[in-house]
């Protein structure tokens, strides 16, 4: 039986340095992603709003259901050990 990851969803816009910087992170890692670009789309960034509790920066990234929060958050979970477990834990 294989092993299944939790799929990823990073909320972006076409000018975010820190969005193309996680983007560039989880491609490096393999790590394949849907990526909801909220540039002109009101309705988008107020789902990522409501989905973030009022967050309205970007990126925001979501392992499965569990909000990660921005690029410096998923370098941290990264380095901590964390990410791969949270990908791992569906």
């Amino acid at each position: 039986m294989e092993n299944t990851m939790a799929n990823i969803t990073i909320y972006t816009t076409r000018t975010c340095g820190y969005c193309y910087s996680a983007k560039s992170f989880l491609t490096k890692k393999g790590l394949p992603f849907e990526e909801i670009d909220v540039s002109g789309d009101p309705a988008a960034r107020q789902s990522m709003i409501q989905r973030t509790n009022g967050r309205r920066s970007v990126p925001q990234i979501f392992i499965g259901e569990t909000h990660v929060g921005g690029s410096s958050e998923l370098r941290e979970l990264e380095l901590s050990g964390g990410l791969d477990r949270l990908l791992m834990a569906t």
